[in-house]
């Protein structure tokens, strides 16, 4: 039976960094990754969003991030990840499907169909991508229009001449308005009154926004992405969008869907065609239920108040991509400080054996 000092599951931004930083720290370790190619959830986003249009995609230790131009992101982004993969000569085995994790004893069992891997550590880098969340309304098996969540939208053009209803109040549903309004007609559902923010969203503030989510990570609650504390920012190619009432008509959840629209609570209607779901992700953690690392609050504990990649309640385990980290810069500063986590555990498995 092999072992490896650590397995880290997802070759994504995360994932990289932290198989930079082991392999820098001389720590034996394999990267196993669902996708059949390099570049992480960016591979699987749509044809219309180019790198101008991203909100930024930080840099891997010791390389640039792609141009901000007007290339396809889910072309530019997998090219860089292979490059970076290829020069660091990273251990990345794909495509692998982790089914679950387990504990026997001492090691930790990676399972993957009929495949295993016994490691003494895990680092888990599997961001959200595979978790779209769909909130459930009365009557939406009945309507004959699309549905389509974020994860399945094919661009604008595929929206001309459609009445669209986009549901969400994060960053993807303002993109999305952003694009549509001036092609077609939209309405804009949220469950909370978008918060607006018109000054410059500097390193403090962004820092300030991290220690909210850090706060919830700290006391083992379910994490909420770092953009929904940040607030609402429109840019320059979402102006004619605002110029148009996109945002301005904004309308509270309705009540129930029907056939052809939906029912708002004071009883009325609005025909539409499709609905898009913009209402986001949740972690993609669901293969470490046998660990038992939730904790009462419903979320994953992790150590330094938040700050840290470390599960309390196993320190062989580190997430990275998780609450504060799950930011694009914010999982490349956890990839470092996974490693980091790593070594410890290591070497506090080796002075045990030593003194026993």
């Amino acid at each position: 039976m092999e072992i490896v000092q650590s397995v880290v599951i997802g070759a994504g931004q995360a994932g990289l960094s932290t198989s930079y930083h082991l392999k820098r720290l001389g720590i034996d370790h394999l990267v196993l990754d669902a996708n059949d190619a390099p570049g992480g959830a960016w591979q699987h986003r749509w044809d219309a969003l180019t790198m101008a249009d991203v909100h930024g995609v930080a840099e891997l230790p010791d390389a640039q991030p792609p141009a901000r131009d007007s290339k396809r992101a889910n072309e530019s982004v997998p090219a860089s990840f292979a490059d970076y993969e290829h020069e660091h000569a990273l251990p990345i085995i794909r495509p692998v499907h982790v089914d679950r994790v387990t504990d026997d004893g001492d090691l930790l069992v990676v399972h993957a169909g009929e495949r295993e891997w016994h490691t003494r550590t895990l680092v888990n880098a599997t961001g959200t991508w595979t978790q779209p969340f769909l909130p459930h309304y009365p009557g939406m098996e009945t309507f004959v229009g699309e549905q389509l969540h974020t994860i399945d939208y094919p661009g604008p053009e595929h929206f001309r001449g459609k009445r669209v209803l986009v549901v969400g109040g994060g960053a993807s549903a303002v993109q999305f308005l952003g694009v549509l309004a001036p092609i077609t007609d939209t309405l804009w559902a949220t469950r909370r009154e978008p918060v607006w923010r018109d000054d410059e969203f500097d390193p403090e503030a962004g820092a300030a926004a991290v220690a909210l989510v850090e706060q919830r990570v700290a006391q083992g609650l379910p994490p909420q992405s770092v953009v929904s504390v940040t607030g609402l920012m429109l840019r320059p190619q979402e102006r004619e969008a605002e110029r148009l009432g996109a945002y301005a008509d904004r309308r509270p959840m309705f009540q129930r869907i029907e056939a052809d629209g939906v029912r708002w609570a004071d009883g009325s209607f609005e025909q539409v065609d499709v609905i898009l779901w913009a209402t986001g992700f949740r972690p993609a953690i669901g293969h470490l239920a046998p660990l038992h690392l939730r904790s009462d609050a419903g979320g994953i504990q992790l150590d330094r108040n938040g700050r840290g990649t470390t599960a309390v309640k196993d320190s062989r385990i580190q997430l990275v991509g998780y609450g504060p980290s799950a930011s694009t810069i914010g999982a490349n500063r956890a990839g470092r400080t996974a490693a980091k986590g790593v070594r410890r555990a290591l070497e506090t498995a080796m002075a045990s054996v030593t003194t026993g």
